[in-house]
């Protein structure tokens, strides 16, 4: 198979624009990643998903952030509304896992109505007393087995669903006390401490497909560089984590990063990840970045292509069944 760009690139609207066709069809992203602005209705989004896979002729892959709660880019009428996962988590402590299990299965079968078939979602982040707002609410709990636990059932919820589940933000983003998009977070616990918490959360999901890096300084591995950058912490995700699968960055245009998009772009190459996410859709951005990048190296269309292995047919579901046991356990009933 002929190598893919080494990138996911988002579009700027409901449609495609001529211009943007004829990008994709050269530059050939491995896959897209799509937003609030991109989305009007399920017919529209069906036709936008459709459009993007005949610019690269083929059955690429369509990401989109559906967390549910705070972070969800199809929100009512048109799909359902969910509480913030900490908050659904914390209705039902007992039962966590198997209620997120079905909130994913649910969500699963919205996304592939629409040809969506990625899910950036399980967040794999630890909750810590100064977690910042940005994250707090988007994540499961504080303790690293009950987390990881409920990251399992809520990514095989995607699987099942024919999702493709992305685990987020690799090492562990619940230590930043301020909001990547606007700036870069430091962490200043110890390897041990992160060794046993943080990392030990992700170690447990590391078998999962795909892993999205986090926009964070851990000073005790890397002072200098934030993980997506940082070959030192690349290479502890692959070693000690243990996580061979696919790793995308972060959206690169965040303001956590410095320097010239291009520069950025190389940076999380040579550190080691294997595609990197651009979102906010803007052409000239796009077409330096994809010229920049070029292919995905072998190892990593070998990823790549490993983690497309994952995507399946939906399993057969009673969407009803699964709503009423869902509203059983968030009301007590089970």
């Amino acid at each position: 198979m002929t190598a893919q760009g080494a990138c996911i690139l988002g579009c700027a609207g409901p449609r495609l624009t001529r211009r943007e066709r004829d990008f994709f069809r050269a530059a050939d992203p491995w896959g897209f990643i799509l937003f609030e602005r991109n989305v009007e209705d399920p017919d529209q989004l069906r036709w936008l998903t459709t459009e993007l896979r005949a610019a690269v002729g083929r059955e690429a892959p369509i990401f989109v952030d559906q967390e549910g709660g705070r972070v969800a880019r199809l929100r009512p009428p048109h799909w359902r509304d969910w509480l913030p996962p900490l908050d659904q988590v914390a209705q039902n402590r007992k039962q966590a896992a198997r209620a997120m299990q079905i909130r994913y299965r649910i969500i699963a079968e919205e996304l592939r109505a629409v040809g969506l078939d990625g899910n950036c979602a399980p967040v794999v982040d630890l909750v810590q007393p100064d977690t910042h707002p940005v994250l707090r609410n988007r994540c499961y709990g504080d303790d690293v087995v009950h987390v990881a636990e409920i990251a399992a059932a809520a990514a095989e919820g995607l699987i099942t669903g024919g999702v493709l589940p992305v685990i987020k933000h690799i090492p562990g983003h619940g230590r930043a006390t301020v909001d990547s998009h606007l700036d870069l977070p430091r962490v200043t616990a110890s390897k041990k401490v992160l060794r046993v918490s943080d990392f030990l959360a992700f170690e447990a999901v590391s078998g999962l497909p795909i892993a999205m890096t986090a926009h964070v300084v851990y000073e005790a591995l890397d002072p200098e560089n934030p993980a997506t950058l940082s070959p030192t912490v690349i290479a502890l995700i692959r070693d000690q984590i243990g996580f061979h699968g696919l790793l995308m960055t972060d959206d690169i245009s965040m303001q956590a990063l410095s320097g010239p998009l291009e520069s950025r772009a190389r940076a999380a190459r040579d550190a080691g990840c294997d595609v990197v996410l651009h979102c906010n859709g803007d052409m000239d951005e796009m077409e330096a970045l994809a010229a920049t990048l070029g292919e995905m190296t072998p190892a990593a269309q070998a990823r790549a292509d490993a983690a497309l292995g994952w995507r399946r047919a939906p399993e057969p579901v009673d969407i009803a069944a699964l709503e009423d046991e869902f509203e059983a356990l968030m009301t007590g009933a089970v």
